[in-house]
């Protein structure tokens, strides 16, 4: 998530395997070998090392059908239920059902086309080119409405819910590479807080942070959105406050205020 108009950036070694022994055969234990050869008269048997999943067979498991959206926007798609069981919503779907069609209602389709996407390649578009992203054509470079935002902060929600930390981590990261509005900045919060829990401040404690900062500023900016925010998401309002407040207290120790912490009331209560 960036600032309106301007873009934030969010000795000596041994092989393994090799054994090092300290002064060599000296003093070492004597072990009697058997007649078969082996120590204690027991054969080791070397481990055999676990066998690489090739991407093949992958694509050798059955296909699965996902069923997005409801009404005449549905639509179908399809991938293989091999690469959907990583993630442990999907995968116990398919243990409980064992249905090759899966209905996903209430998900966005382009986010559920994002994790396909990542499913498949480990990543998806737009992708992260070092501190920026790829260029969009059908984006604008300035995101006015919010649909950039949002696009990633699904793809964010969908892999909460189907349990794949890493793109979740990824779509993130994503968010604050994005030149935005105070109006987009409005309907992403908007977003943030109707669709995630109080406890994620992995996504809320940035956004609270860039209202803090400079809702004194962009506030006049949203056309009274920010006002509506406040009042349809209280959460969204006191989280805005509480870094507004714990700033300022930061800002008094600094200054050694010696009222820190002490009522600054002017008049008693009750009058």
């Amino acid at each position: 998530m960036a600032d309106p108009q301007v873009q934030i950036g969010a000795s000596q070694s041994i092989d393994e395997g090799d054994v090092v022994m300290e002064g060599g055969n000296d003093g070492a234990e004597v072990v009697e070998v058997g007649e078969s050869g082996a120590a204690g008269g027991a054969a080791q048997e070397e481990e055999k090392p676990a066998q690489r999943v090739r991407f093949v067979d992958y694509l050798k498991s059955p296909m699965v059908e996902l069923l997005i959206g409801s009404g005449e926007a549905q639509s179908l798609l399809t991938a293989h239920k091999a690469l959907l069981s990583k993630s442990p919503f999907f995968a116990e779907k398919l243990a409980s059902s064992g249905n090759a069609r899966i209905e996903l209602g209430d998900d966005d389709l382009d986010a559920v086309s994002c994790f396909l996407e990542y499913l498949y390649t480990g990543e998806y578009f737009p992708h992260k080119l070092g501190n920026g992203l790829e260029p969009d054509p059908s984006a604008p470079k300035v995101d006015d409405n919010g649909a950039q935002l949002l696009k990633h902060a699904k793809v964010y929600t969908l892999a909460e819910k189907l349990g794949m930390p890493a793109l979740k981590s990824l779509s993130h990261s994503k968010i604050h590479l994005i030149t935005s509005t105070a109006l987009a900045e409005i309907a992403y919060a908007r977003y943030v807080y109707q669709h995630t829990t109080r406890s994620d401040l992995t996504i809320r404690k940035p956004v609270a942070s860039f209202w803090g900062q400079r809702s004194h500023v962009l506030r006049h900016e949203t056309e009274g959105s920010f006002r509506d925010m406040c009042l349809e998401f209280p959460e969204f309002a006191f989280d805005v406050l509480s870094f507004v407040l714990d700033a300022e207290e930061r800002r008094a120790q600094r200054r050694g205020d010696e009222e820190v912490g002490k009522s600054a009331r002017k008049r008693a209560r009750g009058q």
